[in-house]
């Protein structure tokens, strides 16, 4: 892939740009119910994090579902604003770059499927030039950027002209939908389970897409799974969510291959094995835990944890420090 757009930074987005993402005690607060039944949900509670402006990487947020990982990307995407705490991009609060074009062009989402984002009834090059258009480019450089845009994603204008989205397979749709990303140059791509609609021949296709962007084009990748397995490959960094909030952060080979947190440990068990002797847990059985461990007093994974303490059922754990990484839970005081 020796294609490669030209970076420009966009003007107008804030001053203060030793970060390219900063969320400082993030909480955004759902009511679920009506009446007597209603009852408040923190689908993210008190998180934060930071991302380098000059230091392109990949940074997943990992869990099982209902982790909070999803309503993460929507608050930094300004779908969502939060309940509590700030988001700032490039030095300026969401807030404020809520709805702004060059906003919109820095920061570009990549959804789960891909045969939902497109309309089965429209051709799929009238999207890319649509956005194109619509992202004010020049007319006379539209056909070159969408060009260069499918080349990134290992694609041409030709394998995508004319067609619709029943004649492509879903690798191909995922990777015109980031080419569609692309356009418009972005310094920050959200992905939210970019690869779990797509045949598993073809996810590690559009993983190492996401590796050569980020070291050949410069671009940070936000990767959002429940796939420790992918994660594992292709992050730089890791932070593990449990019921809204972060539980185990750092590089993601400290954080997976020797986990502290009780809850990393369960969902690193949770990966298949080849080695038959060996039996894995194939799932996380949540049932009717959500809303329990959303609403349980001191540390959410208390009810399941084979270490829980008194403690654990009193007091939200702090986080502390250990080895290189964050790690919230009382093991560690």
């Amino acid at each position: 892939m020796n294609t490669k757009l030209k970076k420009t930074k966009p003007t107008n987005i804030g001053v203060e740009e030793a970060k390219l993402l900063t969320v400082e005690n993030v909480t955004k607060v759902f009511t679920k119910g009506q009446g007597l039944a209603k009852s408040k949900i923190a689908a993210v509670n008190n998180v934060s994090f930071s991302m380098e402006l000059d230091q392109p990487e990949i940074f997943t947020l990992a869990g099982e579902s209902g982790s909070g990982k999803s309503t993460m990307a929507k608050l930094i995407l300004g779908f969502e604003m939060p309940t509590s705490g700030r988001i700032r991009y490039k030095g300026e609060r969401i807030a404020k770059l809520k709805g702004k074009l060059e906003f919109m062009r820095d920061m570009q989402p990549v959804f789960q499927n891909p045969f939902e984002t497109f309309n089965p009834l429209k051709k799929i090059d009238t999207y890319l030039y649509e956005t194109a258009k619509n992202f004010r480019m020049a007319e006379a450089e539209q056909p070159q950027l969408v060009e260069k845009s499918l080349e990134l994603v290992g694609l041409s204008l030709a394998e995508v002209k004319d067609k619709y989205p029943s004649e492509m397979s879903g690798g191909q749709l995922q990777r015109t939908s980031i080419a569609r990303a692309l356009i418009t140059n972005p310094s920050l791509l959200i992905t939210d389970e970019p690869v779990s609609m797509i045949d598993a021949s073809l996810r590690m296709s559009i993983i190492n897409l996401f590796k050569r962007l980020k070291e050949e084009q410069g671009v940070s990748i936000i990767y959002i799974t429940h796939d420790l397995a992918t994660a594992y490959y292709v992050s730089d960094r890791i932070a593990i969510m449990l019921r809204g909030q972060i539980v185990e952060m750092g590089s993601v080979e400290k954080v997976l291959d020797k986990p502290l947190h009780p809850y990393t440990q369960l969902l690193k068990a949770s990966i298949p094995t080849p080695d038959p002797a060996h039996k894995w847990v194939s799932d996380i059985a949540l049932s009717d835990l959500e809303t329990k461990e959303f609403a349980r007093v001191g540390c959410k994974f208390s009810g399941r944890c084979p270490k829980v303490q008194t403690i654990c059922k009193e007091r939200e754990p702090e986080n502390y420090m250990v080895d290189g990484r964050s790690v919230k839970c009382h093991l560690y005081k």
